[in-house]
């Protein structure tokens, strides 16, 4: 992909929506969308920014039928200066190229994606939500439309992105989520494609989700091997605040083996905790026997979830091997969640208290608020 600015095709809506106000997660689309077309003899074509339409697919798309698909998601932030922010979104840019390599799709310019993804916003600013619990949410997809029933590395693809406004995305954030841990269901296994984001790891997840409901649950706690390594809260990433086996205080996750989505918010955790140099941040294996232990002894603090989606999610309670495990989410011990949240959240939105201006500006060189939005005021 090599874009320049002539490149760029833009084709207005003649038919622009009435705004609405947001509710739920994903169902109101914004007015354009960005499509870039690839084949193997011609390369990319012209990007084009078009009215919001249905796709047009040959019913042997091998996208449809082997999923050599894959998609992206970051948010687009409203601050109080009425400026226009995207969190990180060159991390986004490249884990899709990994994305890409892993299902054997063309190479492109993140850059350059970049850019057309700015103007898209640009255009459809007015999208972006006036609240401080709601934002505009984007979804680069990049799919083979190899028309061919062969299963092969596909010689055209299209990539697109798509917006939509998003509030919580859990019916009510405000409390702690349920989970429910079993290890006859598997996430992802070493060797395969659950450190990518691709849409085969999370419909293969389904079945299990919805036996979850049937416990009283409201995600699944994934678990690997037969030590029951905890891995991923539904679709988040997951974070164990406690004092450890040596009597440290500490912030641990799962390390990326393979099996963990390199998730951007669980990037920007590690980042923030280690400079405030509080306590002890590690990558870690954490499986249900040490949980179980520390539980029985009083040394959790507080289990929490991380995502794009949700941001910051506080875990209630686990079912586990028939047993309800209370993890601790709203006493004083319960608080890092919160200020991890205000921290990011002050960030995405480009607010800061004076008391927090210092270490936001150590961090905006490892965490920069948006490209190439964060300088400008949109329109």
């Amino acid at each position: 992909m090599h874009l320049s600015k002539p490149d760029l095709v833009i084709q207005l809506s003649s038919s622009p929506k009435t705004k609405q106000d947001v509710s739920g997660f994903g169902t109101v689309f914004t007015d354009h969308m960005l499509t870039i077309e690839w084949t193997l003899t011609e390369g990319w074509q012209a990007p084009l920014i078009m009215p919001f339409v249905n796709l047009s697919l040959h019913p042997a798309c091998s996208a449809l039928h082997y999923g050599i698909q894959l998609f992206e998601g970051l948010k687009v932030y409203r601050g109080d200066d009425k400026r226009l922010r995207l969190f990180r979104p060159m991390l986004n840019m490249s884990r899709m190229a990994k994305s890409a390599r892993r299902a054997c799709l063309p190479a492109f310019d993140q850059t350059e994606l970049l850019e057309c993804i700015r103007r898209l916003v640009e255009l459809d600013q007015d999208f972006v939500p006036h609240s401080d619990s709601c934002s505009l949410y984007i979804r680069p997809t990049f799919i083979s439309t190899e028309c061919s029933l062969g299963i092969k590395k596909p010689t055209r693809a299209l990539l697109y992105v798509i917006m939509c406004q998003v509030g919580s995305y859990f019916n009510n954030e405000a409390e702690a989520v349920s989970l429910w841990a079993d290890p006859k269901y598997t996430r992802a296994w070493k060797g395969g494609t659950g450190d990518c984001k691709m849409g085969g790891n999370y419909g293969g997840t389904l079945f299990a989700q919805y036996e979850a409901v049937e416990y009283g649950c409201q995600q699944v706690l994934w678990l690997y091997g037969e030590d029951h390594q905890i891995t991923e809260a539904g679709t988040m990433n997951i974070f164990l605040h406690w004092i450890n086996e040596d009597g440290e205080e500490e912030l641990a996750t799962p390390p990326l083996d393979g099996i963990i989505l390199p998730g951007i918010t669980r990037q920007s955790i590690l980042e923030l905790t280690r400079k405030w140099g509080e306590f002890k941040v590690t990558e870690r294996y954490l499986n249900m026997g040490r949980l179980c232990s520390a539980l029985e002894q009083h040394r959790v603090k507080e289990m929490f979830g991380s995502g794009t989606a949700c941001m910051i999610c506080p875990v209630g309670h686990i079912v586990y091997h028939g047993e309800s495990l209370h993890i601790p989410h709203q006493d004083k011990n319960a608080k890092l969640s919160s200020r991890i949240e205000k921290e990011l959240t002050d960030i995405q939105v480009g607010g800061c208290s004076n008391t927090q201006k210092h270490m936001h500006a150590c961090m905006h060189t490892h965490i920069p608020q948006m490209f190439p939005l964060a300088q400008q005021q949109l329109g």
